[in-house]
């Protein structure tokens, strides 16, 4: 058994392509249907691991999770970590491959080209249906000669598509059409038609744009998507709109400042939905908030720059004052690394060679080096004695006196470290907070209240609401019958 294929392009960024293939796998697997997702290249520093030992983006992961998998590499061969404007880390099917430029990888495209194929085949094998999510707008036409993952892939493995285009953002019927027109001949015949997403209002006042983008196009309205507000319990493909998590006056203050290249922001998800957390993301040019009972450092794809950044910022500054009060102080990943006394880039693997100093609230020291530790991990916490899951993602090996206070034990050895305080806590773990007992338990030692909610039940609740939408807006019998 070999499966349908049916790609999904956009007419820009965040135009809603990734939630709408989740929605998509989660209202076919509801149906029976073997459904898998993939994206042939995707740019974001939020990733998560793979059952086969890799890294993909997380909008994947949850696109595999809406289908009842577990994600694979081969659900996004070709991931950029961006870690300045014109550099980024690349990884192919799931392992790191270099630093490179931005010129760089555009030369190095059409190489990539025929690795993506192969995952995508491989993908397919078994399976009744593959949703293929393109990249950014699908017809840049200066990004054509190298593209792999929007018409590019679809010409290259025989692809029919749909259009997706974003009713929020005004102009649908000038971004259709300008579709059209940059797209080739051969490339329009692969557009079986157009669905609108984020669609507010009544449908008939709509009618005469999709009369006039058949007319234009030929392309015929598959639906409109109505606005989904379960899409605000799923984590985000990128840390946009983070301010959106903030509820002033809901209780404990946690600050997280808003380094360069944060990596992996949803792991504070679960903070954000807890009913007595105000979970505030500080923006550059403002100090972090007095009121704060507890400062998080989050994931971030370059360490040395965020440091960098928190000095630029005055954080530093902020953060000591905050712990010289009595406050808390928590470090996640790179975080965790900024928190000890200095961190080295012996090689340059992500950024320039150097070393840089950390914060000294722990005694340990981190040093980046080529080799990426990737596994999933459950561990019990040293405080509370829950138990919390997650994975580990980092490029660097953390020595030095604070490792022999560990702040979580997986499988009997020790992670991360507490200060002798017990103020200050850092650890490698993505996802901790996902836990409910742990995060009731965790909130209650910051001095605030936790509800123990089971956080995984409301994506899978999110989840199945997305796909109720999608099924009610859209004839799911007709656009499988566009795959092939």
């Amino acid at each position: 058994m070999r499966a349908r294929r049916l790609m999904v392009l956009g007419t820009g960024s965040d135009v809603g392509k990734s939630l709408s293939v989740a929605g998509l796998c989660r209202a076919y697997a509801r149906r029976g249907l073997q459904v898998a997702p993939f994206k042939a290249q995707n740019m974001s520093n939020n990733a998560a691991v793979t059952v086969d030992g890799g890294e993909i983006g997380r909008a994947q992961a949850l696109q595999a999770r809406a289908a009842g998998l577990a994600p694979t590499t081969d659900m996004n061969p070709v991931l950029l970590k961006p870690d300045s404007d014109v550099t980024a880390q690349l990884v192919v099917q799931g392992r790191v491959e270099g630093r490179l430029s931005a010129a760089d990888y555009q030369r190095l495209k059409p190489a990539l080209l025929p690795r993506v194929v192969e995952s995508l085949n491989r993908l397919c094998e078994g399976r009744d249906l593959v949703l293929i999510e393109g990249a950014g707008s699908g017809a840049e036409r200066y990004l054509r000669p190298q593209d792999i993952s929007n018409m590019g892939l679809a010409s290259a493995a025989d692809l029919p598509a749909v259009l997706l285009a974003d009713d929020s953002r005004g102009g649908v019927t000038a971004a259709v059409l300008g579709h059209h027109l940059l797209w080739t001949a051969a490339e329009r015949a692969r557009v079986a038609g157009v669905i609108v997403n984020k669609f507010r209002g009544d449908p008939a006042i709509f009618a005469p744009a999709a009369a006039d983008i058949r007319q234009a196009t030929g392309w015929q309205v598959l639906g409109l998507v109505r606005w989904s507000e379960a899409a605000r319990a799923l984590p985000a493909e990128d840390s946009l709109a983070l301010d959106q998590a903030r509820q002033p006056g809901r209780g404990l203050v946690i600050a997280v400042p808003e380094i360069p290249r944060l990596a992996n922001a949803c792991d504070l998800d679960p903070l954000a939905a807890e009913p007595g957390v105000d979970l505030h993301w500080v923006r550059p040019g403002h100090p972090l908030p007095a009121e704060a009972a507890v400062v998080v450092l989050p994931g971030a794809k370059s360490t040395r720059a965020a440091l960098e950044a928190l000095r630029a910022e005055g954080w530093d500054i902020d953060i000591r004052a905050h712990h010289r009060r009595g406050g808390r102080v928590v470090g996640i990943c790179a975080g965790f690394q900024m928190l000890g006394r200095r961190v080295t880039d012996p090689d340059g693997i992500e950024g320039p060679p150097g070393e840089t100093e950390g914060l000294g609230l722990l005694d340990i020291d981190t040093v980046i080096g080529p080799a990426k530790r990737l596994c999933e991990i459950t561990a019990t916490d040293a405080i509370s004695g829950t138990r919390v899951t997650g994975y580990e993602m980092h490029m660097g090996v953390t020595t030095g006196a604070g490792l022999a206070r560990p702040w979580l034990s997986p499988d009997g050895r020790p992670e991360g470290a507490l200060s002798p305080d017990g103020r200050v806590m850092g650890s490698y773990l993505h996802g901790i907070f996902g836990a409910g007992a742990f995060r009731a338990r965790w909130l209650q030692a910051m001095g605030g209240a936790g509800s123990a909610g089971d956080h995984a039940a409301r994506i899978e609740t999110a989840l199945d609401r997305l796909a109720d939408g999608i099924e009610a807006d859209l004839d799911l019998d007709a656009l499988l019958r566009l795959a092939h």
